[in-house]
Parts: structure tokens; sequence; C-alpha cells
């Protein structure tokens, strides 16, 4: 789906002089508000900003200042699987 907006010429060109890529900035603009309003998933934002991994994405939306929402669940999976990388470490050592 395409999305067309229409703005002003000299608003248009305030705003290309100083975010160059406009159609890019608009882009990234909307997927930051839809990942906040929780319109999109993570995964979602990564196929609309055509990134590869999820740390690209999660990299991205650290760097708008936007943090990863961890559920008790989540983060308690991240301790088990930092745990067990640690045991195989520590046994290849």
């Amino acid at each position: 789906m395409q999305v067309a907006i229409e703005l002003p010429e000299d608003i248009a060109e305030g705003l290309r002089a100083k975010w160059q890529d406009l159609p890019r900035h608009t882009l990234e603009a909307l997927a930051l508000e839809g990942y906040r309003s929780g319109a999109l998933t993570e995964s979602q934002v990564r196929r609309v900003l055509g990134f590869r991994t999820r740390m690209e994405v999660n990299s991205f939306l650290r760097d708008h200042g936007i943090y990863y929402d961890y559920t008790p669940s989540e983060i308690d999976q991240e301790i088990r699987t930092n745990e067990r990388l640690l045991e195989h470490r520590e046994a290849r050592s």
C-alpha cells in the first residue's frame, strides 16, 4: 500500500532541507508512533523499515528513546538463556 500526503510546498522544502530524505523520515516517524502506541509490533517495524534483524530494530528504537518493554516471563527467559550461555562458555574453558 502506498500512502501519499500533501504539504504546502514551502513546508515541504523546509522539511527536506532539515531531513534530506523526507519520505524515509516520514516512514520512520510512522513506525515509531505505531510502535509507541501499540499499533505496530517490533516485527512489523522491522518489515516497514526494511531491517534484516531484530537487533537493527532495537537499535533504531533505542536511538529514538524507545526501549523494549519486557514482560516478566521474557526477563526470566533471558536470564535462563544467559545462564546456559555462561555454563557453556565455562565448560569450554
